[in-house]
């Protein structure tokens, strides 16, 4: 199962953190700040899996993680989740976001998190993976920004 999922800069600054797991907000924030230096420490050339933080549960949580540009994708999973299998969600995440922003950058992140949330939440939900297939996510999000200008119009 899928703890938390975590989008942070090259300088820290979390830009999405979704928890699938109760913690208070100040462990929260220390979590996203251990996974922050977890991660940075490591060489791009070694392998994109580690042992959890001693906050989220140490040995029994797995990081998987991905740098793309400016941005540190982690997902903090259990020892049930395939490695290979969540660095693939997290393609699937990148490449669903890039095809929605059309070349998706930090500043989508923070000016768009409302859009960033649901197209989340049509990949995982409550931990659990939803779908992996790119092209019906893209469906659905497309689907509810129809909706969305079909109210805007009744409105006016």
């Amino acid at each position: 199962m899928i703890q938390a999922i975590l989008v942070f800069n090259n300088h820290g600054k979390p830009r999405l953190v979704r928890f699938y797991q109760h913690f208070p907000e100040e462990i929260q924030q220390q979590i996203v700040r251990e996974t922050f230096h977890l991660v940075l420490k490591r060489d791009d050339n070694i392998c994109n899996f580690l042992e959890g933080g001693s906050l989220i549960g140490g040995s029994d949580y797995k990081l998987i993680y991905r740098h793309y540009a400016t941005l540190y994708f982690v997902f903090c999973v259990d020892s049930s989740e395939s490695e290979l299998g969540i660095l693939d969600l997290i393609q699937v995440f990148v490449e669903t976001l890039d095809k929605c922003f059309e070349n998706v950058c930090e500043l989508d992140l923070i000016f768009h998190m409302d859009k960033v949330h649901y197209i989340l939440q049509e990949v995982v939900m409550g931990g659990m993976v939803l779908e992996t297939n790119m092209n019906e996510i893209v469906a659905q999000i497309e689907a509810q920004n129809r909706l969305e200008k079909s109210e805007v119009r009744q409105v006016l």
